[in-house]
């Protein structure tokens, strides 16, 4: 039957301050591309957005995720603090966890779905 679920968690902690997917996916690009523009071109984003959800991200946690250096004749970049690679660690792990704990109960849920052609 089909290709297996995929599970896509959003961790909220209150109102406005949550992790998910696309954020989790946004610090783990700007620590392969060492930018913040860079990274959020690659997700099909604006600047403006990525240091949107960077600034969020940042003002989130006790310490910022994200560290940028101003640029200079080299240019600038971002790369993530020891906190952010925490964060993104333990949200990797927490789905990591979740999916293990949860597989044999999204086996039953697929295995009830209904059979789709496919051409429609």
């Amino acid at each position: 039957m089909g290709q297996d679920p995929l599970l896509r968690i959003r961790i909220v902690f209150d109102r406005g301050r949550m992790i998910g997917p696309g954020k989790a996916e946004l610090l783990e690009r700007i620590d392969r591309c060492g930018s913040i523009a860079a990274a959020g071109r690659e997700m099909g984003m604006s600047y403006k957005r990525a240091w949107m959800l960077i600034e969020t991200l940042n003002a989130m946690f006790k310490e910022p995720l994200v560290a940028r250096m101003r640029g200079g004749s080299g240019g600038g970049g971002a790369a993530l603090t020891d906190a952010g690679r925490k964060v993104l660690d333990l949200y990797r792990d927490f789905e990591r966890d979740a999916a293990q704990a949860g597989a044999a109960s999204l086996t039953v849920l697929q295995n009830l779905l209904s059979d789709i052609p496919d051409q429609k």
